[in-house]
């Protein structure tokens, strides 16, 4: 685990304790986390955020933490882990592995529980399959090199699905690493293509069919029990 992570941030962004950032951060600890409630109800279920205060604004909520961000500061978003949850040194040190490249975001502060990230803008694949908005060819390959790229690094890319992959402007983006240390192996990525080039490509994309939230929940929760009850009939 990278033990030295504040002292890395400082020599690879010098100016972090420059005006912008450093006014981030402190609506951070005397706007924001005095006021955010937040509470994980369920490991495999996104968390479940009560109170935001304004102008902050809710952008997601994974199984572990949910983002957000301020209205001044539109290319940061700060992460923010459920008490009693995972992943958070994890996290970091999947970041400092990274290093800069463009299909994955950057750290820019970090204390404990909390994660200030460079924001990537998108569209996640999930959305876009509900909104019919067309997914091209270029956004599977650019996460097919951005996830070469993190195991070049040590890493094991985990967890890649329709809701932690954005579009932007056609090219694709990884939005969560927070499990790429994880050394089990995960298949969802690999069955999300099988879907896209099976299913999606000679079918939705063409016709630009829009498909209902609850019809993709039922799909996702479908996969989840059948992965689930796989590796429980396993020898």
């Amino acid at each position: 685990m990278y033990k030295d992570f504040s002292n890395w941030l400082q020599r690879k962004w010098p100016y972090m304790n420059g005006s912008h950032l450093s006014r981030l951060i402190e609506s951070i600890h005397q706007e924001l986390l005095p006021n955010f409630q937040i509470e994980s109800v369920d490991p495999h279920d996104p968390v479940k955020v009560h109170s935001v205060p304004k102008p902050w604004q809710l952008l997601g909520a994974g199984n572990y933490a949910a983002v957000v961000h301020h209205p001044d500061y539109p290319e940061q978003v700060v992460k923010i882990y459920a008490p009693g949850r995972p992943g958070f040194e994890e996290e970091l040190e999947v970041y400092h592995r990274l290093g800069s490249h463009p299909a994955f975001s950057e750290c820019l502060y970090a204390q404990e529980g909390l994660l200030v990230l460079k924001r990537l803008h998108g569209v996640t694949l999930y959305d876009c399959i509900h909104r019919g908005i067309q997914i091209p060819i270029t956004v599977i390959r650019d996460v097919d090199e951005a996830l070469d790229y993190a195991r070049q690094r040590g890493l094991r890319p985990h967890d890649i699905h329709g809701r932690n992959v954005m579009m932007h402007q056609g090219r694709g983006l990884v939005v969560d690493i927070s499990d790429f240390l994880h050394k089990d192996k995960c298949s969802k990525w690999n069955n999300l293509k099988k879907a896209y080039y099976w299913l999606y490509r000679p079918i939705i994309y063409p016709m630009k069919l829009r498909i209902p939230y609850f019809v993709l929940d039922a799909v996702r929760k479908s996969y989840r029990f059948f992965s689930r009850l796989t590796k429980r009939l396993r020898p």
